[in-house]
């Protein structure tokens, strides 16, 4: 009786442990402040939306003070397989298209991401298909993405009675999750706007024969938009919006407001309806773009932790035509 008692108790702190990790983000999924700058990350139709071929880093590490918080490491590429020209004249930091080419609707991406929660490991990577319509000055994007990922537990955290807890060691460590995104995208020189979905096939999670068999990873739903407001000074404005949802957490809408001054500096401030405050900005420099991003928590947590800190830097190649004829071949 005391060894069943002890077997669901430890059962109950691996339930406790991940939900906590996921609902403390109120997603499964990682969590970007500057997703506005790398939207790929969030929607397969991006890929290679803006006729570039370019490479990012992002790395966030959030609720800074706790011992072993969330942290997010994401490293992506996506280009466009052209046939003729780039459809970009320029390396902007907004994200719409300034002239485009009938050449080449195919586009390719792809990441890896290390996202680590607690005693909770994930580490995966996807591969993405897009293909891209123009219609006069606007461009309809289609995506998919092909998703797998290692979820593992680290016992070596985890303090036990006994070191040979039978539920411990008839479990399995880790798992093996495939899974498929969707996307569909829209933009024109002045707006965009977006929506995707994340693990379609909601895969299922089985640890071990002794209970938590019928967990699932949750459907995400993704909706993005934004619009530019140019001035004649060389400023441009641009509001958006990030709005995140699944059927079984409360959705959780992001409202930006970004400022850049001749594409070269941005800054920004959002507000996330979960509870914080983000100021962001960034600068480019010849072809490199450097991004920072801290979250104040608005919620108790604020009195135990420094907030949260995210850093993107990302290279983009591909604005003239002379420029990697390898993709003429597409």
């Amino acid at each position: 009786m005391k060894g069943l008692i002890r077997n669901r108790k430890f059962l109950l702190v691996i339930v406790l442990i991940i939900g906590a990790t996921f609902a403390s983000r109120a997603q499964q999924l990682p969590l970007y402040s500057q997703y506005m700058m790398n939207s790929f990350l969030l929607n397969p139709a991006v890929a290679g939306n803006d006729g570039l071929t370019s490479f990012n880093l992002t790395a966030r590490e959030q609720w800074l003070g706790f011992e072993n918080a969330p942290r997010t490491v994401a490293i992506s590429g996506q280009s466009r397989l052209l046939q003729n020209s780039p459809i970009s004249r320029g390396r902007s930091v907004r994200r719409r298209p300034t002239m485009m080419s009938r050449g080449g609707n195919v586009g390719v991406g792809g990441y890896i991401f290390n996202d680590r929660n607690g005693i909770i490991d994930r580490t995966g990577f996807q591969g993405t298909y897009a293909y891209h319509i123009w219609m006069d000055r606007h461009q309809l994007s289609f995506g998919i993405s092909l998703t797998g990922y290692q979820l593992k537990l680290d016992d070596r955290n985890i303090l036990l009675n006994e070191i040979d807890d039978p539920l411990l060691m008839n479990s399995r460590k880790a798992l093996f999750v495939p899974d498929v995104n969707l996307g569909v995208y829209y933009s024109s020189p002045t707006y965009y706007a977006g929506f995707s979905t994340a693990q379609l096939l909601q895969s299922a999670l089985k640890f071990g024969n002794d209970g938590f068999k019928d967990y699932k990873m949750l459907r995400h739903y993704y909706f993005m938009g934004g619009y530019g407001f140019f001035l004649p000074t060389g400023i441009t404005i641009e509001p958006s919006v990030l709005v995140q949802a699944t059927f079984e957490s409360p959705v959780q809408v992001d409202i930006n407001t970004r400022v850049y001054f001749r594409d070269d500096y941005w800054g920004g401030i959002s507000y996330r309806t979960s509870g914080a405050f983000i100021m962001m900005g960034g600068v480019k420099v010849d072809r490199f773009y450097f991004g920072y991003a801290f979250d104040y928590t608005l919620s108790s947590i604020r009195k135990h932790s420094f907030g949260s800190h995210e850093f993107m830097v990302s290279v983009k190649f591909g604005d003239t035509a002379r420029r990697y004829r390898w993709l003429n071949r597409y």
